[in-house]
């Protein structure tokens, strides 16, 4: 481990990971995820109306996203109406609603989000 500088700051760029090896008890999963990610965000139908102009036409747009954002942070900007957001799919696979509270997504992943549908 680097040592304090004589000022009391820690020198180098692994300042997290000296905290924690300084402080055995801390949970390196406790520290927040201040790291970006791309994600591709799709909206369909009646949702798409919820995007930004340049995007409504092809009804996906590119996100950069916090790393440790779940799926309703994501969505929230986009002041979606919480009864509108029905089907929700990370790379193809349904989330739960209870779920959307706290998963995350990695990098690369495509959030794609339904509403509700009938027809015949």
């Amino acid at each position: 481990m680097r040592r304090a500088a004589a000022n009391g700051k820690v020198r180098g760029t692994r300042v997290a990971a000296e905290v924690i090896g300084c402080h055995p008890g801390l949970d390196p999963g406790s520290i927040p995820d201040f790291s970006q990610m791309k994600i591709t965000f799709k909206l369909f139908a009646t949702l798409t109306d919820y995007l930004p102009a340049e995007a409504r036409r092809s009804n996906v747009m590119a996100l950069e996203v916090p790393g440790d954002a779940s799926i309703s942070q994501i969505i929230e900007p986009f002041g979606l109406p919480p009864k509108l957001v029905h089907l929700v799919l990370v790379n193809g696979t349904f989330v739960q609603p209870a779920d959307r509270l706290s998963r995350t997504l990695k990098d690369g992943d495509v959030l794609a989000i339904w509403p509700p549908i009938a027809g015949g």
